[in-house]
Order: structure tokens, then C-alpha cells, then sequence
């Protein structure tokens, strides 16, 4: 999730190359990341003033000119595109890390039409190694990418005085290297929205790995076509579903962990070609070392870690990468790997599709549904199921979702003993699936005084006089009820 956070947001000088005396005004909020920079971005249509401070000549947007800090004159404007190929100084050049990318030689002004005024200097820095955008931007201008950081957000070899430093320590060392190589403009503090652990609100930072996908740019519209063969309700179901289709990048299927179905991809380290073990069998086939190690057990690690395969294209012994998959993986093939797809077909059609799936729809559409769908139009081209029944979040009744750690999560025992479970039954069955259900003592009070109460003094009323009157219940039969007519 976000929260609103304050940063130092730091506006610092990029030394023009060839313009003595000459600089390029950058803004950022994210200082550790300027360790890694390898460009900057303007906006090709954006006004840009070339302005005297001093002794000093500044390069920034002519919306942002009240960072400035002093008196100025104006002495030029022009478009962003004039900008474009300037190159300039890096303010961390001397960091190996640098040297070892090429860093210094790729520092050039870039165009981006995300590159805005309502904050900073409108010349936006771009670190490919440190940020989403930042790294499509890298891709598509062919920049090399400088990662920083470790998985446990430390600096790693290569960055000098950093290295080894937590990146939430990094920004005064970060200031007292700048000031002293006077390229330090301004510090002010700037509050915004900012990624945090959603359990305990440890701020986040990105970090750049190399993890493994699945292409989906083809199958995205086949896919659609899948989904709408598919009744969803709500209705909304549909529209969502397609929506995140026609929106989504490439699958990540990878993760950094040693627990989950170890991915049976075999990469080789010479010659860069990797196989992908259909199962058991073909394992062992190709298993040059390691098989005893791994007999006997399930596939997961560090058993299969074990077993070498031979590089059918240079001969080299290969190992399994060390990822293990994406548990939407399994999730989504249990249409095919539960209902013996590959060695009963005819068992297999007798259960497929399924008629009725349901989950909670916050975040299924790019999840389980989404998996389902991606897996059955790849081997099928058919829906996986005919009907998604999907229900919105239970929440707390503070309508913030329920954490130990904000004091309004409620485990069932307790609300079974302290509400009772007809009440919870029937803040359930009076609730519209599509709209979250907030959930608390608060709430079962209301049920209790507006339904069950009122429901218990009818029931406890009734039984008193029917007692008193030695009525005895009976059923009247249809043929009674008709011959009464």
C-alpha cells in the first residue's frame, strides 16, 4: 500500500559537459537512487529558461522557477527537444559501479512525455537500475541499468563509501558527498505518497533482479476471447477481467525463495541456452549427476538442486536455476494437473470445465481467475470454467483492512464466543457480495438489537402461549389444502 511520507527532496547540479560554468537543475525525493543515475529526462514539449544565479548558469523548466533560491535572470527559453543529446557530469562518476556500467559515457539528456512541472526542476534523473518507469525508460533508450542495492536493501561492492551501508542510512552520507563536491543546490523536506509493507509499514525501495517470464502480448486477446464465453456474477466481473487483460505486462513467474515447486528450468552459464524438464521421467533421463541425491524425494529443493543436466547445444554440465516458481502457477493449472490432462483425457473431459468457481474478486483478476483463464486457452482455447461467482473484502468496521498491527483484527474464536455465530451468520447472509463487509462488535451489536433480539422475544412469545394454550403444531397435507379450496 501508500502512505503519506516525508522525504528530503534534494535539488542538486548536473555539470554540463562542454558549458563551463553551465548545469542542469535535477530534483529527486529518492537520493540513494543518484548513485546509479545515468541520464536525465525532459519533457520534448515542456519550456525550458537557461537562467544567471551568480556566477552560475541553470538549466531547468520555466514552471518550476521558484526553486531557485535567490535573484536570477532569465537569459534564454527554448523546448525540451533542444536539450536532447546534451551530455553532463554524473555527481557519482568515481563509484566503480559506475565505471564498470559505462555510466559516465551514457550520461545524456533524454526526451520523456511523463516529465511534468507540478514538482521539481521539470528535469526528471533516471537510474534504469532503481525504478519501474526508469527502467522501461532505460529499455527503450538502450541505457545500461546500475542495481545498488542487495535483498536486504544494503549497498553492495561498488559503491565506495556506501557499500555496505542500509539504504535508509544513505541519505546524509549521500548530502556531505555532494556538498563537498559542491554539487548540493537545496535540501527541503517534501511530503508525498509513498510505497510501504502493507503488514508493517517498513517503507520500500526497488530493487533490480533478473527474474524469468512468460511472453503474453500474444495471447492477451485470445485470452478475451476465453473470458467472455464465461457468465459473471456480479457482471462487473466481466469488464474487470478484461480490463486487466488488455492492460497487463509480461507474467512474472519466478520468486526469490527457497520454499515452492522449484521451477524446472535448466540454464546453461557458457553458452546461455536453457531447458525445460517436462517431468519425472525426462529428469532423470537427462541427469548426468546428482540423480541419487534426488531419488526418493518430491521436486522441490534442495534435493533437485542436486541433479546436472548436460547442455544439449555446447555439452557443459548445467544446474536448475535457483528460483522457484510463482504459486499462481499451480494454482492455475489444477484444471489440467489434478484431472490427469496428460495421461487419462477421457477421465479428464468428464470434469471439465468446472461449473462453478468462486472467490473474493479483489485482486483474483490478475491472480487466480487470470491464471485459470492464461492456462486453459494456452492448452485448450476453451473457459476452464463456466460460471465465477465473486464476492467483495471483509473488513474492519473501521473500513480499513483488518491488521494485528492497527488493532482491529478479530480472530473467529473471539467473535464466535463474544458476538455468537448466529449473528456472524447473519451479518453474512444480509450483506450484497459485491460490496465490502465491515466487520466488528460495533456492527454485531446492530444485528443483534435490529434482528436477533427482536427475532428471539417473537419466538419466546409464541412458545409461552402456545404452551399455555396446549396448542400441538401439525402439517396440512396438499391434499387437505386443496380440498379446503
Amino acid at each position: 500500500g501508500y502512505q503519506e511520507r516525508t522525504h528530503p527532496g534534494v535539488t542538486l547540479r548536473f555539470p554540463l559537459r562542454g558549458r563551463p560554468g553551465e548545469s542542469l537543475l535535477v530534483w529527486t525525493t529518492t537520493p540513494w537512487t543518484l548513485t546509479s543515475n545515468i541520464a536525465a529526462a525532459v519533457g520534448p514539449e515542456l519550456t525550458y529558461v537557461k537562467v544567471r544565479q551568480g556566477d552560475e548558469i541553470f538549466y531547468l523548466s520555466r514552471g518550476t522557477l521558484s526553486i531557485l533560491q535567490g535573484p536570477y535572470q532569465v537569459l534564454e527559453e527554448m523546448k525540451g527537444k533542444a536539450l536532447e543529446g546534451w551530455t553532463y557530469d554524473g555527481p557519482f562518476d568515481e563509484l566503480p559501479a559506475q565505471q564498470r556500467a559505462g555510466g559516465p559515457q551514457a550520461h545524456r539528456v533524454i526526451l520523456w512525455d511523463e516529465v511534468g512541472e507540478a514538482e521539481g526542476t521539470g528535469i526528471v534523473h533516471i537510474a534504469p537500475g532503481c525504478g519501474a518507469e526508469d527502467f522501461a525508460l532505460g529499455k527503450q533508450y538502450g541505457l545500461p541499468a546500475i542495481a545498488p542495492l542487495d535483498e536486504e536493501g544494503v549497498f553492495v561492492e561498488g559503491f565506495g563509501f556506501l557499500t555496505g551501508t542500509p539504504v535508509s542510512e544513505s541519505a546524509e552520507k549521500i548530502f556531505a558527498s555532494l556538498r563537498e563536491k559542491g554539487l548540493l543546490y537545496r535540501v527541503d523536506p517534501y511530503t508525498h505518497r509513498y510505497p510501504v509493507c502493507w503488514r508493517c509499514g517498513t517503507e520500500l525501495v526497488f530493487r533490480l533482479v533478473d527474474e524469468w517470464f512468460i511472453s503474453m502480448d500474444e495471447l492477451r486477446y485470445d485470452i478475451m476471447d476465453v473470458t467472455r464465453q464465461i457468465r459473471w456474477i456480479p457482471e462487473f466481473g466481466l469488464d474487470r477481467e478484461l480490463d486487466w487483460l488488455r492492460n497487463m505486462h509480461d507474467w512474472m513467474i519466478s520468486k526469490k525463495r527457497y520454499w515452492g515447486l522449484a521451477l524446472p528450468i535448466w540454464e546453461c552459464k557458457e553458452c546461455g541456452h536453457f531447458e525445460v524438464i517436462g517431468d519425472e521421467h525426462e529428469l532423470r533421463q537427462r541427469a548426468v549427476a546428482g540423480w541419487e541425491v534426488f531419488e526418493g524425494h518430491t521436486p522441490h529443493r534442495p534435493w533437485v538442486d542436486a541433479i546436472r543436466i548436460a547442455c544439449p547445444n555446447c555439452g557443459a554440465e548445467v544446474s536448475r536455476i535457483p528460483d522457484v516458481g510463482n504459486p499462481w502457477l499451480d494454482a492455475g493449472i489444477v484444471s489440467f494437473s489434478t484431472l490427469r490432462y496428460r495421461t487419462d483425457r477421457e477421465y479428464w473431459r468428464r470434469w471439465y470445465p468446472a461449473d462453478f468457481i468462486t472467490e473474493s474478486f479483489p485482486g483474483q483478476f490478475r491472480n487466480w481467475f487470470y491464471s485459470l483463464l492464461a492456462m486453459a486457452t494456452v492448452l485448450e482455447k476453451s473457459p476452464p470454467f463456466r460460471v465465477c461467482f465473486g464476492y467483495a473484502t471483509l473488513l474492519g468496521e473501521d473500513g480499513r483492512p483488518m491488521h494485528k498491527s492497527w488493532g482491529n483484527a478479530i480472530e473467529f474464536n473471539e467473535a464466535a464466543d463474544q458476538m455468537g455465530v448466529d449473528v456472524m451468520r447473519w451479518l453474512y447472509c444480509r450483506q450484497k457480495p459485491d460490496a465490502d463487509l465491515l466487520f466488528g462488535y460495533n456492527r454485531a451489536n446492530e444485528v443483534r438489537r435490529q434482528f436477533i433480539l427482536p427475532l428471539w422475544n417473537a419466538y419466546v412469545f409464541f412458545v409461552t402461549y402456545a404452551r399455555l394454550d396446549g396448542w400441538t403444531p401439525f402439517v396440512v397435507s396438499h391434499e387437505a389444502q386443496r380440498s379446503g379450496v
